[in-house]
């Protein structure tokens, strides 16, 4: 973890920069509930418990956009975590810039710092492939949520982590567990992403205490809708799904 939390403190400017960068000039910086690629942007909601005076906490909130995307659509509170110091300084500025009530904490998601039973929705988009212990991550989710909760997360989906992205071919077994380091640019630390089949997401759920109510795998065949949300890899994305989202409830 602490090697992968380097990288985003040292990747966090470019990485914002390039998500704000078809921002005009006076525009505020991209704010929403996003799941990754695939996911029909005016679906997202849909997908969600009613919002209307819940308790949310993002986990990894990264830049704090879905958060503060949660802030605007009139929830109760919003926390967001997230272990990158670079990160929350940016969803503080972003919260700022929308002038919205969200709350920004640094912690390990697989540790949280929050009292049991407060949250009615436990958000997460493409970060659980980063999280070594999982189980213990989803049992801190299933902590903090109430018992009618609702927790939905996005990740990449398993099957398309396996293919090379520029060869579009099978690079690795879908079966293999060792985790992947992925190197971003000239940035000395690397990713490390854990790598884990549909069933062992499952089970940790299980696990933990959820009982999973919806599995989405959203997608097209048309490379052109994968260009629209910004993709660099909008041919497999339309060969293979690029996104997972799981919906599930506490037990």
């Amino acid at each position: 973890m602490e090697e992968t939390r380097d990288l985003w403190e040292a990747w966090s400017e470019d990485f914002q920069g390039a998500w704000e960068a078809e921002t005009d000039d006076g525009e505020l910086p991209p704010a929403p509930v996003h799941y990754g690629p695939g996911f029909p942007e005016d679906e997202r909601l849909e997908f969600l418990p009613d919002l209307a005076d819940a308790d949310v906490v993002e986990l990894g909130c990264g830049g704090g956009q879905a958060s503060v995307g949660f802030a605007r659509e009139g929830v109760n509170r919003v926390v967001g975590v997230d272990f990158s110091s670079e990160q929350l300084d940016y969803a503080r500025r972003l919260r700022d810039a929308y002038d919205v009530e969200a709350s920004f904490l640094a912690a390990d998601v697989s540790d949280l710092p929050l009292d049991d039973d407060a949250f009615d929705l436990a958000f997460s988009s493409w970060v659980f492939q980063m999280v070594e212990d999982l189980r213990a991550a989803f049992a801190e989710a299933a902590r903090v949520l109430r018992p009618d909760g609702t927790f939905v997360f996005a990740i990449p989906h398993p099957f398309y982590e396996i293919y090379d992205p520029e060869a579009r071919e099978i690079e690795r077994s879908y079966f293999d567990p060792r985790a992947e380091r992925k190197s971003i640019g000239d940035i000395e630390a690397d990713m490390v992403v854990f790598h884990r089949t549909v069933a062992e997401i499952h089970r940790a759920l299980t696990e933990a205490g959820f009982v999973v109510d919806r599995l989405l795998e959203p997608g097209t065949d048309d490379p052109e809708s994968y260009r629209e949300q910004l993709s660099h890899k909008p041919d497999l994305m339309a060969l293979v799904p690029p996104t997972l989202v799981v919906r599930a409830t506490p037990a």
